[in-house]
């Protein structure tokens, strides 16, 4: 497997313990690397108020927009339960329209899971994942 990927799953997997999941128990974590080889984790940050809890792709996007990051050419995704192996976990719409913001159909999404005491990985482009993006 491609050394960037393997990086990257093991940035999202680091960064899924940071996890604030006090309702659901479900840690996520994302680990995006932009167009100039740098790399921004998230971690999901639940809230009381559903509406406001942010999912650790929209996190790890958000930090690299916040540097002056404006194009993303991969983002690996790893979730599952608190104090479980993690499992394959697909970004949800929100994520998928927002990455759409910084990516582009090639967008690779790499999804990994570690489920059967073996670590696997899932690659997707967003043009997969979201074949009709809403743009301006």
């Amino acid at each position: 497997m491609e050394k960037i990927i393997v990086d990257l799953v093991n940035s999202a997997i680091e960064a899924r313990k940071n996890a604030y999941v006090r309702y659901s128990h479900f840690q996520v974590g994302a680990a995006v690397l932009c167009d100039d080889g740098s790399i921004y984790t998230g971690c999901n940050v639940e809230n009381a108020s559903y509406g406001a809890t942010i999912c650790a792709e929209r996190v790890a996007i958000t930090k690299a927009v916040s540097e002056g990051k404006r194009r993303i050419i991969k983002i690996a995704i790893v979730g599952g339960p608190a104090g479980r192996p993690v499992s394959k976990t697909m970004p949800c719409g929100i994520c998928r329209q927002f990455l759409s913001e910084f990516g582009s159909k090639e967008t690779e999404i790499i999804l990994a899971s570690t489920e059967d005491s073996m670590l696997k990985y899932y690659l997707y482009t967003l043009g997969e994942l979201l074949p009709e993006v809403f743009s301006l």
